[in-house]
């Protein structure tokens, strides 16, 4: 379906897809990683193909992998930068250690990770990252949805299909306490015009680039 979306902007936007979980028969395999090369060079095939792309233009790692060194990923991806189906890499959620490995096998281009103003531990990897010139894509900029300011302390989630019923952040207790945290947007935001959702990701977009 994205590839049929994308067909008529091919070559004007840039597609980012992932490898590093494991899928068996279509089948999502929770809990379980696989970032083996084989599987790295299986998924990049199917991506393209299923994107009707000729190159994938960013590739991330989803998760680390702990059973496969993270040099011997960079290479695999470095391979396919080589052979003209990956244009830069990418990593999500790892480290500064992590990161210099990689970046010194092959060069990382963007680290995703979750970001805003609820959760600031990335802020740490900050100056390696411009050390190394290596992008930040911030993920989940309001929180999956909590500081959009629609949720109070009686918002349930669908144990089955939506995986914030099994953050600690979102039981009953913890949304009720963390509403301060939109009562201060909405006072911050109601008198310039501007909603909860609106100041957290304008407090996001001056962080940088």
């Amino acid at each position: 379906l994205v590839g049929e979306a994308l067909a008529p902007y091919r070559g004007r936007v840039a597609i980012s897809t992932k490898f590093g979980h494991s899928i068996v028969n279509g089948v999502y395999q929770t809990g379980k990683l696989n970032s083996r090369p084989e599987n790295i060079r299986r998924v990049a095939e199917a991506s393209l193909k299923r994107l009707r792309v000729e190159v994938i233009d960013l590739f991330y790692q989803h998760r680390f992998d702990p059973e496969v060194p993270i040099e011997d990923v960079a290479g695999t991806v470095g391979d396919l930068i080589r052979a003209g189906k990956v244009r830069r890499f990418g990593l999500c959620e790892v480290g500064p250690e992590t990161i210099r490995r990689a970046h010194a096998e092959q060069p990382v281009t963007a680290l995703q990770s979750e970001y805003h103003l609820m959760w600031r531990e990335p802020e740490k990897l900050f100056p390696l990252l411009a050390e190394l010139g290596i992008g930040f894509v911030p993920y989940s900029p309001l929180n999956r949805g909590f500081l959009g300011g629609d949720m109070t302390a009686y918002t349930r989630f669908d144990s089955g299909n939506d995986n914030r019923d099994t953050l600690p952040r979102f039981q009953p207790e913890a949304l009720g306490k963390n509403l301060q945290f939109v009562e201060a947007l909405n006072r911050f935001g109601q008198p310039r015009g501007m909603t909860a959702a609106q100041v957290a990701l304008g407090w996001l977009l001056q962080k940088g680039e």
